[in-house]
């Protein structure tokens, strides 16, 4: 059911660890919601769903209040997308809400590999990718919308809402994976969408979360320096490993491993 493609997506994990989630809680949350795997994986009667990237937050707002406008807006797009028409779109600012989704969703799974990223200024500045298909016959934005009637959805800063959850809440957090110490490519592009200060502030806030007696399942870097911002504070600790199949040759493709952190699940 997931309709878009996310960085750091965990359609992986719900398919090979799907036992590691709580069966039984009250309200779901997931303060940083990407492609909401986990969610729609779940499809839970209650939900608080918050990003802080409000273009993703409009694009579900805008599924959730009209998905039949916003499929036909979709289909506007899949018959005029050529080169043009995309750098076009790119450029585009849109006000209105379904406007804004269907622009997400369009440059989503046209641009290339469905990667999300900005420049400085924040605009979207990923080029054109190969494929030309913008509706799926696996598209069915009208159940999406049914099961998005029942979520609240936000755009808000993942503490705020960490320090919503109460006793029997279950909280799933997938932060962007920054680490300390560590000064690769990808962990410098992290830093700029999420700090090591960010990781003190989650880890402090999960923390709180558990004393309350909040269910949590937090997916981060499997490093060193996440390990001890967890280490001695109630929560579980277990490395769990995902093939990835990104490399053009077989030998080149790797096994990575992630780190999983639960308490009172």
């Amino acid at each position: 059911m997931p309709f878009l493609k996310w960085p750091g997506g965990k359609r992986w994990f719900v398919q090979d660890f799907p036992h590691l989630i709580p069966k039984r809680y009250k309200r779901y949350i997931e303060p940083f919601l990407g492609g909401g795997s986990v969610y729609f994986h779940l499809q839970p009667k209650q939900a608080i769903l918050a990003d802080s990237n409000p273009h993703l937050i409009a694009t579900y707002q805008g599924l959730k209040t009209d998905w039949a406008c916003l499929q036909e807006k979709l289909a506007t797009h899949h018959h005029r997308h050529c080169d043009a028409y995309y750098y076009t779109v790119r450029d585009t600012k849109p006000r209105e809400l379904l406007n804004q989704a269907s622009r997400m969703i369009y440059l989503n799974r046209t641009c290339f590999n469905g990667i999300y990223r900005t420049n400085q200024e924040g605009h979207f500045n990923v080029p054109r990718g190969d494929r030309k298909h913008v509706l799926r016959d696996t598209d069915d934005f009208e159940s999406i919308a049914q099961l998005l009637e029942t979520a609240e959805i936000r755009v808000a800063d993942f503490e705020s809402i960490i320090n919503e959850a109460r006793k029997g809440d279950f909280i799933f957090a997938d932060p962007p994976y920054t680490v300390r110490h560590n000064f690769n490519g990808f962990v410098r592009y992290n830093e700029t969408l999420f700090s090591w200060a960010d990781q003190e502030r989650l880890a402090l806030a999960l923390e709180r979360a558990r004393i309350r007696q909040a269910k949590i399942v937090c997916t981060n870097a499997d490093h060193p320096s996440i390990r001890n911002l967890y280490r001695g504070k109630g929560f579980s600790l277990r490395t769990i490993s995902r093939y990835s199949a990104i490399s053009a040759t077989t030998d080149s493709r790797k096994t990575f491993t992630e780190l999983l952190i639960c308490a009172n699940t």
